[in-house]
């Protein structure tokens, strides 16, 4: 099978790359997916080429958000069925798509096989999109660990219960000691008060302060990137498998996600001519 697009035969040396976000949280639960697939179609909205690449590889889940039923993903390319251009596909919002499959035990670990194959795959589709976000699974695993590792940003997804910040917070000290990251930043989901995106990534920060840097040695900042706030119309829209910006635009959860976008977009890529 030929494809204009080709994987090169052995992957790169490891280093994060320009472009790639990667979109993770402490827990899982947390509105992780929804994030990252309305961030794509609100950067798509600003003219930006984007690939939302499903990261969290044996328990995928962004295909249920954006209602698609794939006949082909990167378990197809891993295991040589399909060349990667056939696996990836256009989503509702006007982004693309490069779904993983689901329930596959083989990826519940990072083996020298999955780790290749997927360095090989990212390394193949980042030159042809202006951003790409990583959809990594949830915690500090080995696959979510190296997912993040090839992401030149991350941008931590968190709610204000205790139990996320607290995740949060774990995940963040080992991107600080494993990865020697000085920069994760934070978007809060589902807050109920306007500034609850500064005032949670501040206090973060004094935890960090106080005990990563004696525990690790390395200083790390948090950025905070806002909040999106508790809608209603994202419950509505989750249950319709339709992305938000799509489902109701102007909702409060919507335009904060917009606002999203706008930062996101500063940091990544400039605004095409």
């Amino acid at each position: 099978m030929t494809a204009a697009l080709q994987t090169p035969a052995t992957p790169p040396s490891l280093k994060p790359l320009e472009k790639v976000i990667a979109v993770t949280s402490g827990k899982g639960g947390v509105g992780k997916t929804f994030v990252a697939a309305n961030l794509a179609a609100a950067l798509a909205q600003r003219g930006h080429r984007v690939l939302v690449l499903d990261a969290d590889l044996g328990l995928a889940n962004l295909d249920v958000v954006l209602n698609l039923y794939p006949k082909l993903t990167l378990h197809d390319v891993f295991t040589g069925k399909c060349a990667l251009d056939e696996a990836i596909l256009q989503a509702p919002g006007g982004f693309s798509v490069l779904l993983a499959g689901s329930g596959m035990v083989e990826y519940s670990r990072l083996t020298t096989e999955v780790r290749d194959e997927f360095m090989r795959a990212i390394y193949a589709v980042v030159p042809r999109y202006d951003i790409v976000l990583l959809d990594t699974g949830a915690g500090i695993s080995d696959v979510v660990l190296f997912a993040v590792s090839l992401a030149a940003e991350v941008l931590m997804v968190a709610t204000p219960e205790p139990t996320s910040l607290t995740d949060a917070y774990a995940t963040v000290k080992v991107l600080a000691g494993q990865q020697q990251r000085q920069l994760v930043r934070l978007v809060v989901n589902q807050a109920t008060r306007a500034g609850a995106g500064q005032t949670i990534a501040a206090q973060l920060q004094q935890v960090l302060d106080r005990f990563v840097a004696s525990e690790t040695g390395r200083q790390i900042r948090l950025q905070s990137m806002g909040e999106i706030p508790v809608d209603p119309e994202v419950r509505q829209a989750i249950m319709r498998r339709q992305l938000l910006l799509q489902a109701k635009p102007g909702c409060p959860a919507a335009q904060a996600i917009t606002r999203l976008a706008a930062l996101v977009e500063k940091i990544v890529a400039p605004k095409p001519a």
